[in-house]
């Protein structure tokens, strides 16, 4: 590989380079049409690099750039001697007269920097390889995320002018009055928090948080079978604690009705056979796609959420347990890397994720048992990156002592703690245990819809 290198030349258009530095040597204004877009690393040559940073500084500096002040510059910077800094430039004006597409000189110069620096990517993956150091799932990703990083468009290359956004905010304002279920984001499929939610949008990071036997899981499931079933959109579900079959018994059962009990036991009734049939070929039609994967990394997540064709939603199950990019002896600040990874890749796959967390205990300790943002576990940056929040918690019973039977209801609050779209508030809920189904609870009645 080294010896082919060396006979290969690297990818780069001495005559594009020098096009660009001589254009804006006879027409300096151009450099504020290209600066955005054109850094001094994408020159291969360095006295190129070199040239073009000494005439951004000198933009940036309001110094009128011509011949005699960009030889004086760069004389300065030490990089050139007067006189050869004087034949070189003399050469760029030269080779000015002819070149007129700035524009066009610029994507060759960047096509040029996206080959050298797969090419850069590249022998970093070998080596990698080669190397056989680390978990193999670990390199594929790192590979995966390499090659993304640079095919992907991360910045815009201007300002957005306020007109443009005008005229998309009133496109958005026209269909949403032709259409104002399908333009605000996806429904939960609960009316009473929908009521304030307004809707769940692309890019949106949704933090659902409880204490243990809540049933936070099983209210993320109702959740993404409902958005799936609705969008008709690939719904991607990330479980870091339980099994894919241990997910599909709960949905199958908050599907069919059948006591989860009768599924963990094989003792099913001859009419509950039908509904798990009809429940299995109804979860069977959705998109609905499980990732068991106990260790895995936001890298790792990205990677294979890339390949999907149609997605709508992701919903991982939970932060905690998320392995981090690199190892902290600081929880805190290594799980606000992970929700800050979350939040840009959501905005990066133009989807929203709802991000599963713990409670502190401390929680559970204070006379005033309903969540708050605070109790978030790791908190740190959590609210600070989650667009909502929303809380789960059992309101307590009258009899203390008098536990749900098979077929009750347990009433619970859906706290909506934050709320960048909408209204703060709580739904109210209610949760059947025995088959991990939630639904909304009507407000007059105070009974389940």
């Amino acid at each position: 590989m080294a010896e082919i290198d060396s006979i290969r030349q690297m990818p780069y258009s001495l005559e594009a380079e020098q096009a660009i530095l001589g254009i804006i040597l006879v027409d300096p204004q151009k450099i504020a049409q290209i600066s955005e877009k054109v850094k001094a690393e994408d020159f291969y040559l360095e006295r190129h690099g070199v040239i073009y940073n000494a005439m951004t500084g000198m933009f940036r500096s309001n110094v009128e750039i011509d011949i005699v002040t960009l030889i004086e510059q760069i004389t300065k910077m030490g990089n050139y001697s007067e006189g050869d800094a004087a034949k070189y430039i003399k050469q760029l004006v030269d080779m000015a007269s002819a070149a007129t597409n700035i524009e066009e000189y610029v994507r060759i110069v960047k096509d040029k920097t996206v080959l050298r620096q797969l090419i850069a990517a590249a022998r970093d993956i070998s080596d990698n390889a080669y190397s056989e150091i680390g978990e193999v799932r670990d390199i594929v990703d790192s590979a995966e995320k390499a090659i993304y990083d640079i095919s992907a468009d991360k910045y815009s290359d201007r300002f957005m002018h306020i007109r443009e956004a005008i005229v998309q905010a009133l496109d958005n304002y026209h269909e949403l009055e032709k259409n104002p279920e399908g333009a605000t984001g996806y429904k939960t499929g609960f009316s009473s928090l929908d009521r304030y939610l307004l809707g769940i949008g692309p890019g949106d990071l949704v933090i659902l948080g409880a204490r243990p036997g809540v049933g936070k899981t099983s209210f993320a499931l109702n959740v993404a079978s409902n958005i799936a079933r609705s969008s008709r959109k690939e719904v991607a579900i990330f479980s870091l604690e339980m099994t894919a079959d241990q997910l599909v018994n709960r949905m199958l059962s908050t599907e069919a009705a059948v006591h989860s009990s009768a599924l963990r036991t094989g003792r099913i009734l001859p009419e509950e056979w039908s509904r798990i049939a009809t429940a299995a070929s109804s979860l069977s039609s959705l998109d609905v796609l499980i990732d068991d994967t106990s260790d895995i990394t936001t890298t790792a997540m990205k990677a294979k959420l890339r390949r999907c064709k149609n997605l709508g939603l992701v919903v991982i199950d939970y932060l905690q347990l998320i392995r981090g990019e690199s190892h902290t002896d600081n929880k805190v600040l290594e799980v606000a890397a992970i929700t800050r990874d979350l939040k840009l890749m959501g905005k990066d796959l133009g989807v929203p994720i709802i991000l599963l967390s713990q409670l502190a205990r401390r929680s559970e300790q204070r006379n005033e048992k309903r969540p708050m943002l605070s109790d978030l576990r790791d908190s740190g940056a959590i609210e600070q990156d989650a667009d909502m929040v929303i809380f789960l918690n059992k309101e307590t019973p009258s009899d203390k002592n008098a536990p749900p039977t098979q077929g009750d209801f347990e009433a619970v609050e859906c706290i909506i703690a934050k709320n960048r779209h909408g209204a703060q508030g709580i739904a109210k809920l209610a949760w059947y245990g025995s088959t991990f189904r939630f639904v909304s609870v009507d407000e007059d009645t105070n009974e389940p819809d």
